[in-house]
């Protein structure tokens, strides 16, 4: 047996030791995790670079990063070969062919989209993302890239036809989305009480949450549920009305001007081409159709 002292020493020499592993640890974030705490990354990320030199900066790095998701079919999904694919893979692939540059692809789930572009994980965002006077304080936009809106999905036997009909209803909707925003915002103004508003982690899950019956209804985009209602036609789900019609856009970080016009140009080249309407009848099974021109 050691001298109290000593064994205090030991003690201390190991919790020392402990400690030291553990900032070790905690301080090499995978760049290119999308279940990260965003808290953490703000703090343990570098800042955003210049926005009059974001352009130039992934130009000399001869790479561009951009977040896509991962969990949102058919913009993004995992593959058999666990690598993912879909409309806004294609898009993003073909931004950087533009640009001239390589591709650096980052799954991101749909609440962590701005927090990565924010602390400078990501150069841009294409992850089907909507515009909306809250996110336009915070980023910017490209010009529209694919066709989306929002809409209320539920069995055929219901009749909802506004959102005053939600009440008494269960729905669902993915937490943080374009839908969850504005279904709390009308039921808001309207004053709808007695609504249930299940909140889930992403759209899958909530579009499985309604083939299983843990809500009547649920709130997401057109491109969700059309693949909802072809792969469970048993289900009957129909469209009860559309909430809102919310194209797609590229984001990027406030000032970041000269990324911005070199993103638009590529993407009126893409359209102007065809390409994108090719994504769209690829992916969304129709065509690309009409887009707003801003």
């Amino acid at each position: 047996m050691f001298p109290k002292k000593i064994q205090g020493a030991i003690a201390l020499f190991f919790v020392g030791l402990l400690l030291a592993v553990g900032i070790t640890a905690c301080s090499t974030p995978s760049v290119k995790s999308a279940k990260v705490n965003t808290a953490a990354a703000a703090v343990l990320l570098p800042g955003a670079p210049d926005p009059a030199q974001a352009l130039e900066d992934i130009m000399n790095r001869g790479e561009v990063r951009i977040a896509v998701p991962d969990d949102f079919p058919p913009f993004g999904s995992i593959g058999a070969d666990m690598n993912v694919h879909g409309y806004d893979i294609d898009v993003a692939s073909q931004v950087a062919q533009g640009m001239g540059v390589k591709l650096e692809i980052v799954p991101v789930i749909g609440n962590y989209r701005i927090p990565f572009l924010q602390t400078n994980r990501v150069d841009m965002v294409i992850s089907s993302l909507g515009k909306n006077k809250d996110r336009e304080k915070i980023i910017s936009f490209s010009i529209p890239y694919a066709p989306f809106y929002s809409g209320i999905y539920g069995g055929e036997a219901l009749a909802i036809k506004t959102y005053a009909d939600l009440q008494g209803k269960t729905i669902g909707v993915a937490q943080g989305s374009l839908e969850d925003l504005e279904l709390t915002k009308n039921l808001t103004e309207g004053n709808v009480q007695n609504v249930t508003i299940k909140r889930f982690a992403n759209n899958s899950l909530t579009a499985s949450a309604i083939v299983s019956g843990q809500v009547e209804l649920i709130a997401t985009g057109n491109v969700v549920a059309n693949k909802l209602i072809r792969d469970n036609p048993d289900q009957r789900i129909k469209n009860q009305f559309v909430m809102k019609n919310s194209p797609c856009y590229v984001g990027f970080r406030k000032g970041d001007t000269d990324l911005q016009a070199k993103v638009n140009e590529i993407l009126r080249n893409l359209r102007r081409d065809g390409k994108l309407d090719e994504f769209a009848k690829q992916w969304f099974g129709e065509p690309l159709g009409d887009l707003p021109t801003a």
